[in-house]
């Protein structure tokens, strides 16, 4: 697979990463722990180098799950994991956010355990917390970088002059948010901050929490504890309405002998030569589908094509719930 540096940093991935959260919580009841283990070794041998977990996902077992599962290939693979939340050891969260910068340093210690190994090499802010100024939160990062304990800095659905204010403190390497053809929001802000200052980004939920694959609709019934019950995009009335932008998907897709989900990447890695996906999946032929996606060439008059008919679309409903957009963009 082709690599892709995040940014100026000298961080080198693969061009695809894997999120993990899915195999551990959000998506309904946790996967098999060792199906799991071997997905994201499969995952090594063809070739993805980049696994993104939290403490909160689970909380903790996802970072366990990972780090059982890169143990042996620790030399082969670049670690993300992220702090922010106030979980106590039992796996409760005491209030929403938290970084103080003795809470991450803490947060970085048992981390550093449940991965197994001596450095974090990517430590993302998950949430910018009001409470904290982000200079605190970023010198709490900078003392653990020049400790050896981690490698590289990153930030999670933060807005533009947050960013600029710590990346004065650290260099960020990579930002986090959600970015897919229907969920353009970084469009405004934040991508031309991330170009201008030569830092990373890395979209999560690429293929719309499933939803730009194709094979969700109006009628499917998730597990009880799927976030999507919540989701305001993701009402009976949303899917059918948004289903225009699978429909686009599909129309590319059978041009260039792909699947949507195929296209809906292939359009990320288009953007810019410094972003990397990390669609999440528990299945391998998804995972070999993903994959593929980064042999899809759309040139200049596909992607252009793609915007004029993107922007005859309005996606309908939020992309989350009230309370947890209240804690991204700031």
């Amino acid at each position: 697979m082709q690599k892709r540096t995040l940014g100026k940093s000298n961080l080198e991935v693969s061009a695809l990463g894997l999120g993990c959260m899915g195999m551990s919580s959000a998506y309904g009841p946790a996967a098999d722990k060792q199906e799991m283990i071997a997905l994201i070794r499969t995952a090594v041998e063809r070739g993805m180098t980049f696994f993104d977990t939290a403490e909160a996902y689970g909380p903790f077992v996802n970072e366990e799950l990972v780090g059982e599962a890169i143990a042996p290939i620790r030399d082969q693979v670049v670690i993300a994991t992220k702090f922010g939340f106030d979980i106590a050891p039992t796996g409760e969260r005491r209030s929403a956010l938290n970084s103080q910068p003795d809470h991450i340093k803490q947060v970085a210690e048992a981390s550093l355990k449940r991965l197994k190994v001596e450095a974090i090499d990517l430590f993302y802010q998950h949430r910018v917390d009001p409470d904290v100024p982000i200079e605190d939160t970023a010198g709490a990062v900078k003392d653990l970088i020049q400790a050896g304990k981690v490698k590289h800095f990153g930030m999670s659905e933060a807005a533009a002059q947050t960013i600029r204010r710590a990346h004065a403190i650290q260099p960020v390497t990579a930002v986090q948010s959600e970015y897919s053809l229907w969920t353009r929001d970084p469009e405004a802000e934040v991508l031309p901050t991330l170009e201008e200052l030569g830092i990373g980004f890395v979209p999560f939920s690429p293929l719309g929490a499933g939803f730009l694959t194709g094979k969700i609709n109006e009628k499917t019934i998730f597990d009880a504890s799927d976030f999507r019950n919540i989701s305001p995009r993701f009402t009976p009335e949303a899917r059918q309405a948004n289903q225009a932008v699978v429909d686009l998907l599909g129309e590319i897709a059978a041009q260039k002998q792909a699947t949507p989900a195929q296209i809906a990447l292939a359009w990320l890695l288009a953007q810019k030569p410094w972003i990397v996906p990390i669609p999440g999946t528990t299945k391998r032929h998804r995972l070999e589908e993903n994959i593929g996606a980064t042999a899809i060439e759309l040139s200049p008059d596909d992607l252009r094509a793609i915007e004029r008919a993107a922007s005859q679309i309005t996606v309908q409903g939020a992309r989350l719930p009230e309370a947890v957009l209240k804690m991204t963009g700031r």
